[in-house]
Formats: structure tokens, sequence, C-alpha cells
């Protein structure tokens, strides 16, 4: 096996939780990002605030910031974290009829945080997505990715490095 190993499967194989109890606390940080493509109509209705649902973009902020929390409760291996920041914003962009949303997470622990700011965007966006369905089946999810993670063994890491 490599040093670049799957460290969810033990030597048989089997998956299993990576134990981090002899790992140091360190602060770390992830940041996530991704958009939702829509009809310019759509993103039209969002900035108008007039949407049937109500506040688009300060539902889905919400509904990322409570994601990011039971990030364990939905995807088996992850360890739960002790959150110590979550910040989530919305950009829209009238040119190309999107909605961008960029996650910061932050603790104070043992494991890093990915996990936990790629689920806020993407639970930002499906939120996007079922205030919108109504007026707009076709929106598009897209480019969802760490683009940065801090602290830890690994140290730093940038999607541009």
């Amino acid at each position: 096996m490599t040093t670049e190993h799957l460290t969810h499967f033990d030597a048989t194989g089997q998956a299993h939780m990576v134990d981090v109890g002899a790992k140091a606390e360190t602060h770390r940080i992830a940041l996530a990002t991704g958009s939702i493509r829509m009809k310019p109509e759509t993103l039209a209705l969002i900035l108008s605030g007039t949407a049937k649902k109500g506040d688009v973009l300060g539902i889905a902020r919400i509904a990322a910031i409570m994601a990011s929390k039971r990030t364990s409760d939905l995807i088996p291996l992850c360890h739960p974290l002790a959150l110590t920041r979550v910040a989530v914003e919305f950009e829209t962009d009238e040119a190309n009829a999107s909605v961008h949303c960029k996650a910061q997470v932050e603790t104070y622990g043992k494991t890093g945080v990915e996990m936990e700011a790629l689920t806020a965007v993407q639970i930002g966006l499906l939120t996007i997505y079922d205030m919108c369905k109504a007026v707009d089946r076709g929106m598009v999810m897209s480019n969802i990715r760490v683009t940065e993670k801090h602290g830890g063994k690994s140290g730093d890491w940038s999607a541009t490095s």
C-alpha cells in the first residue's frame, strides 16, 4: 500500500472510523465553494425577495449552517465535531444567472472540517433548489469543492497551490 492509502479501511479492507485519539488538537479551518445555475427569471425572483417561500438566501444560509453541524449524522464515518465557527456567504452572479456559495468552517480538534464545509455548501445550494423548484426545475449545482484547508498534521492546502 502506498503512503496515499484510503484511511477509512483497515488492513483487511473493512470500513472503519479512523482513530484520531493520538492526534494533537489544532485550529482547523476548511473553505468550500459551489454554485447553482438557474434561469435569469429565477435569479431575479431571488433578488427581489418575493419568492413564495420567503427569503431564499437567508433560509439557505441557516440550512447550510445547520447541516454543517449534522455532518456526522449524514456521512457514516465522519467524527462528530464541536464546531467553533461556521460562516456561509452567497454571491449572486446576474451575468451567469447563478448563485455562488462559500462556507468556512472552523474547530479546535483532532480532525479536519472539510466534510462539514462541503456539507454546508451542498445543503445551502439544495435549499435554494428546493425553494425555487416550483418555477425552475432545471437548476444545476456544480463546482462543489474544497478550496482551502488549514491546520492538522498535513498543514495548509489550497486548490490554487
